[in-house]
């Protein structure tokens, strides 16, 4: 579908090109004024070949999360499995909501087994996961508890994963002092991703309370860049909200089937327990019946869910959790303001960020460009951390509103009168987090 739109915006010219803009890079704009044209097609000369290389880096950028699954998938296929739309999920396992014992047990006489159970207190919910029985296909056996418990909520343990990507190692930070004044005000930041790497320079004077993994420290690049642009500091270098408190969960903890619906149901919980107002998610995938019970239950209570949209392309399916209700979906945008030609976009969309040919921290304690969505995310979190004030109203969602009303006053509108499905309210954070002279 995305090479079809390029010959239309190659063959109709600006017009047709008015609604789509391409990063510079690997995608920088398609040229114009080039005299002849190739016989027959109406093409500008040299305008195949153009197309030809776009078309392939977009096929790569449209690809990238489905390679990733297919690796997943091939690399780990005795834990790992797809459903029937091809999304990953870990083999054999299904989730039930807060299912009643009467439920349970005829899941039990017909042949399932109780792996193990969640009490997410703050939440006031159970979650349960059952095993498949024995020589029945997990689809198969999703079909079956549904029938014998029409009023329940079930569905597979999908995995989501980690989007966006680093560009190269440069030595050093970026020059010049980014973000956020030091010592600015800001609620505690949570943040559900890897591990991230706390002994890196940037992290010098944060505190950053670490869960999951049974205690383990196991850094990820992912998870350490995400959470610089959140909370990183340094004479060179600073995240959109620098210095303040990060509450850090790892899903991942170095597993195939890291990155489960029930490790983020448990993320949510304990980032709730802790009173963490503000929580960014950097992870895509389908929706889930579990999840978005999950989530609607953690925004209810007032907390502040960002997400990023996801890469998948612009044609392409919601990805979720930032398409689900009630939770702010990020965008990513150029260096010029343009949106990324990768990022989702539609609804969801609440706000556009930063999110290419930004400096990142990383694990080797240097810093990297990255480039995607979950890196424009973690930015609005901690903007809106910024603007998040504790409301004794009866109301728990009063504050959370204040704060995305307060931060879609300050953004910049791009695109289309109001809000739209590009840039959503518009373009927050524009200095971050580049280098300033």
């Amino acid at each position: 579908m995305i090479r079809a739109l390029l010959l239309t915006i190659l063959v109709l010219g600006p017009t047709a090109g008015a609604q789509i803009t391409l990063p510079r890079g690997p995608l920088q704009g398609l040229p114009g004024g080039l005299p002849g044209s190739l016989p027959g097609v109406g093409l500008p000369l040299g305008a195949q070949q153009t197309l030809d290389g776009l078309t392939d880096e977009v096929d790569r950028l449209e690809d990238a999360r489905k390679l990733g699954v297919h690796l997943l998938l091939r690399r780990h296929s005795d834990v790992v499995e797809s459903d029937p739309n091809g999304n990953p999920i870990v083999r054999g396992e299904l989730l039930a909501f807060s299912p009643s014992d009467a439920a349970l047990a005829r899941a039990v006489s017909a042949g399932f087994s109780i792996l193990r159970e969640q009490a997410l207190v703050p939440l006031g919910i159970r979650i349960t996961v059952l095993q498949a029985p024995r020589a029945m296909a997990t689809g198969r056996a999703l079909s079956l508890l549904r029938r014998l418990d029409p009023a329940g909520a079930y569905d597979f343990n999908n995995i989501y994963m980690q989007g966006g990507a680093t560009q190269g190692t440069p030595t050093g930070g970026p020059a010049g002092t980014v973000g956020v004044a030091a010592g600015a005000t800001t609620v505690p930041l949570g943040l559900i991703d890897g591990g991230v790497g706390a002994t890196q320079a940037v992290f010098r004077g944060s505190v950053i309370h670490q869960h999951g993994c049974a205690g383990a420290a196991l850094p990820s690049a992912h998870g350490t860049a995400v959470a610089s642009l959140m909370v990183g500091r340094s004479a060179r270098f600073g995240g959109a909200a620098p210095g303040a408190t990060l509450y850090a969960v790892d899903v991942y903890c170095g597993k195939p089937t890291g990155g489960a619906v029930d490790a983020i149901a448990e993320a949510l919980a304990w980032l709730v327990a802790q009173h963490v107002p503000v929580i960014n998610v950097s992870l895509v995938g389908p929706p889930n019946a579990l999840l978005q019970q999950v989530v609607a239950r953690v925004v209810a209570q007032g907390f502040l869910i960002v997400a990023a949209v996801g890469n998948d392309g612009p044609a392409a399916p919601p990805l979720y959790p930032a398409a689900y209700p009630g939770v702010v979906g990020v965008t990513a945008v150029d260096t010029h303001r343009r949106v990324i030609f990768e990022a989702e976009r539609g609804p969801q969309v609440m706000f556009a960020a930063p999110g290419a040919d930004i400096p990142a921290a990383t694990v080797a304690d240097g810093f990297a460009a990255v480039r995607g969505t979950s890196f424009a995310a973690p930015l609005v979190a901690g903007l809106l951390a910024a603007r998040f004030k504790e409301d004794p109203s009866p109301d728990p969602t009063t504050a959370a509103r204040a704060a995305v009303a307060a931060l879609a006053q300050a953004a910049i509108h791009l695109g289309s009168s109001g809000r739209n499905t590009v840039f959503g309210y518009g373009l927050v954070g524009a200095d971050l987090p580049a280098p300033r002279p």
